[in-house]
């Protein structure tokens, strides 16, 4: 028997920008296109347009143009999700929300640098769980300078299924439109 696959309404990692609130009008609008139509996302993001695209028509070729390499974040779930129950272990006393001060900041801040000196780190993932909202790091030198809070997610991430039947690219939207401009059944 089949398993049912799991259909996303929101990105499976953090992502700034992601069109979550404009599915409620896309979906409806995706009835007056072909079942069978070639689907190109120029401005794909975090893929949650060409994921719904799929969801919806399986049978489609859909075209995610992963520009923001949004894929390698999804590839390293597995060491993202360590290092946050690592630090869920450190912050397991802290109140949620709280300012990250003293020792345990310095236990946090270690255990991050160990993970930048010997592995990946996806610092906007790890951004959203320890600091104040919509703030992003980009390096660990970035994440040293801010003031840390125990926003810790208590459960684990997963994007199984998140791209599967999607033909993922990573090109200048402007290439990708040349390409599918002049095709038969394109809706972009």
């Amino acid at each position: 028997m089949e398993s049912k696959k799991k259909i996303f309404t929101t990105a499976p990692l953090p992502f700034m920008g992601q069109k979550r609130k404009f599915l409620k009008q896309f979906k409806p609008a995706l009835k007056w296109y072909s079942p069978i139509a070639t689907y190109v996302d120029l401005f794909g993001g975090s893929g949650l347009l060409s994921h719904t695209v799929k969801s919806i028509y399986p049978d489609a070729k859909v075209v995610y143009n992963d520009f923001d390499n949004y894929r390698l974040r999804l590839e390293n779930i597995d060491k993202t999700n360590k290092l946050i129950s690592d630090l869920r272990v450190i912050l397991k006393d802290y109140s949620k929300d709280k300012r990250i001060t003293g020792v345990i900041r310095d236990q946090v801040m270690d255990r991050i640098r160990l993970e930048d000196n010997n592995g990946y780190i996806d610092y906007i993932t790890l951004s959203s769980s320890v600091l104040f909202s919509m703030k992003y790091a980009l390096s660990f030198e970035q994440l040293e300078k801010e003031t840390l809070y125990n926003c810790i997610r208590q459960s684990a991430y997963d994007a199984t299924g998140y791209l599967d039947g999607l033909e993922v690219v990573s090109r200048c939207y402007k290439e990708l439109f040349a390409e599918y401009k002049d095709l038969p059944n394109v809706v972009f």
